[in-house]
């Protein structure tokens, strides 16, 4: 009998099917269990963290940071201020390709290869969510045309700033310095927390110095932003604390009119107050365009300003070294009579020249005729080298050295701003460590003169200088006076440093150097008579002309002859009215020849200037 056969089994297929049914419902319910737990998880135990994290999608926490305090001279001049620019910024993250962007910006705008190599460096040191300028001080129509075209360029913005600006340019950069943009020292010298949102920083001068005053105290404001990024509102804010205002000692006029005198020559020229050391004038020329380090200055520019024979990025009057020469004379005769060396009226003779015994080289007088018999009074006012060669004889390097320490010179001021040069009060010690050579008398001889190694700065030389007009008294130069608050206007007086008196055996030695300084310009034969021709008020002063080259023992000095930048440097310090001083000066002139030719009259017209205005008058 034949086997039954079935095509279809029902029963199994069903069964199959009802299985396979089963096990997908399993999967999707367990998917769904899986689902509902994650959104839970989610939704309920990770509630406040990702409630926080959505809301710093669109909230966002921003620096505001602080307005920087302006600078002011004495007399309420405006030397740097904040001037309104708008700058053109970056978001990076909202860009994809940069340099697309950049060159297509281009078509619209100005922008140099030194702008996009500032800004790609400065990519590097900030996050890429954060503004990063492109260009700087946008012109008017530049903002219209990028406004019109603002759809275009995602992740761009042009925004309203302050810019720092200072409106004399070259004529006081040495004393106020500039700002300019951040870099990664200022970083990790700088509390980042206080310069979030802050672009600039003091570099140089006053800027620098007193950059804790001038910067103020950053803010900070909770913000509310769209999908895009883009500010929608305020929600919180905490203001930032405005810098301070400076005011300087700066006298502009009396600045200006020592500019004009100097005549576009390179030198330095400092006027201050012996009373308090207030610094009247600060004069460095050549100087340079602050405003142009504010936002980087192109290199090209800056490789001139490095490559320039006149150095005008040095600052003359405190790290400029000159031989003081024979500015040094007074300092010398005091030190004399004060180590019983030298009476007031003590004679030496001058044939014109002067040799050590036993040997025949001959220390030469300016005057080839010599002085013939010269006392102290005589020695200054004519400037006689020989008395001054047979003085520093006497006295010995030691005396010397000890002497010159009092007034400052060798050391620093303290003058309130940075990069001081100390100059070189020349010493046994100092050539044996330095040189590794012995002393030699010789080296004491032109010592006398202010020649050799002795080198000063225009700032110490006019400290030292009010010292002696004051008799002793010395004061510490400075260039601030007080500071102000911006919102309130209310001055705070910013105290001198305490003075220091010079002590001498007999104070009659102080008129008697006084005296002859006087005679300077006011007695016959002095060596700047012509300058003191119908003063209506007297002042001391003292010429000097320092050898930046020497000439040999059968030659003579033939200024035609040699060239200009190995001229002798004019130097002249002064301080005036004699009686109660008011004003101490000291200029000087690179190879401007003698000083009684060229430095001294910058004085008078300097001294003219602030002497006979009405308030001085009066005074006197």
């Amino acid at each position: 009998m034949a086997r039954e056969f079935k095509l279809k089994d029902n029963e199994h297929e069903a069964l199959l099917i009802a299985r396979r049914v089963y096990f997908s419902a399993a999967i999707v319910i367990l998917l769904i269990l899986m689902i509902v737990s994650r959104v839970f998880y989610l939704t309920v135990i990770q509630h406040d963290h990702f409630t926080t994290l959505a809301k710093s999608n669109r909230v966002k926490i921003t620096a505001v940071p602080p307005i920087r305090g302006l600078i002011y001279s004495r007399d309420g001049v405006v030397l740097a201020e904040n001037k309104p620019s708008f700058s053109l910024q970056v978001i990076p993250e909202q860009i994809n390709d940069i340099d697309a962007v950049i060159e297509e910006l281009r078509q619209l705008i100005v922008i140099e290869d030194e702008d996009i190599k500032r800004f790609k460096q400065a990519i590097k040191k900030q996050r890429r969510f954060e503004n990063v300028p492109l260009r700087f001080n946008l012109n008017e129509e530049e903002v219209a045309i990028f406004s019109v075209n603002r759809h275009r360029f995602p992740g761009i913005e042009v925004i309203a700033g302050l810019n720092r600006f200072y409106p004399y340019r070259d004529e006081l950069v040495h004393a106020i310095g500039y700002v300019a943009r951040l870099d990664e020292d200022d970083f990790q010298r700088l509390d980042q927390s206080n310069y979030r949102g802050t672009t600039h920083v003091g570099k140089l001068g006053i800027e620098k110095a007193y950059e804790s005053v001038l910067h103020g105290e950053v803010g900070y404001q909770q913000v509310e932003v769209n999908a895009q990024g883009r500010l929608i509102r305020v929600l919180e804010r905490s203001a930032p604390k405005p810098g301070e205002n400076l005011h300087l000692t700066i006298d502009v006029k009396l600045q200006k009119t020592a500019i004009d005198a100097l005549a576009g020559r390179k030198g330095a020229i400092v006027a201050m107050d012996p009373n308090n050391g207030d610094v009247l004038a600060f004069v460095s020329t050549p100087g340079y365009d602050p405003n142009k380090f504010v936002n980087g200055i192109d290199n090209k520019s800056y490789q001139s300003l490095l490559a320039s024979k006149d150095k005008p990025l040095i600052n003359r009057v405190t790290q400029g070294k000159y031989p003081p020469g024979s500015t040094i004379k007074p300092f010398m005769g005091l030190i004399g009579m004060e180590n019983g060396i030298r009476t007031f009226e003590n004679e030496s003779w001058c044939p014109g020249w002067y040799s050590l015994k036993g040997h025949e080289h001959r220390y030469r007088d300016w005057k080839k005729q010599g002085h013939g018999y010269t006392d102290l009074h005589k020695a200054i006012t004519q400037s006689c080298d020989v008395y001054f060669y047979i003085l520093a004889y006497e006295l010995g390097i030691d005396r010397i050295h000890a002497g010159m320490s009092r007034f400052g010179f060798g050391q620093p001021s303290a003058i309130d701003i940075s990069g001081e040069s100390k100059g070189l009060l020349p010493s046994r010690d100092w050539k044996r460590q330095a040189l590794g050579q012995p002393w030699y008398p010789g080296e004491t001889l032109i010592m006398g003169i202010g020649q050799g190694y002795a080198l000063s700065t225009p700032i110490q030389l006019a400290k030292a200088t009010a010292t002696l007009a004051n008799k002793g008294k010395v004061v510490t130069p400075r260039l601030v006076a007080s500071t102000s608050n911006v919102m309130t206007e209310e001055k705070q007086t910013i105290p001198a440093k305490p003075e220091k008196q010079i002590k001498i055996n007999n104070e009659t030695y102080w008129d008697d150097i006084i005296g002859s300084m006087r005679d300077v310009v006011h007695g016959p034969g002095g060596t700047a008579w012509r300058s003191g021709l119908n003063a209506p008020y007297e002042f001391a002063g003292k010429t000097g002309t320092a050898q930046v080259i020497g000439i040999a023992q059968d030659e003579e000095y033939n200024k035609d002859e040699i060239a200009e930048e190995f001229q002798d440097h004019a130097l002249f310090i002064a301080f005036a009215p004699v009686e109660n001083p008011t004003i101490a000066i000291a200029i000087i002139v690179e190879n401007g020849g003698g000083g009684s030719k060229t430095a001294a009259p910058i004085a008078r017209k300097m001294l003219d200037q602030y002497m006979l205005r009405p308030e001085m008058v009066s005074k006197g």
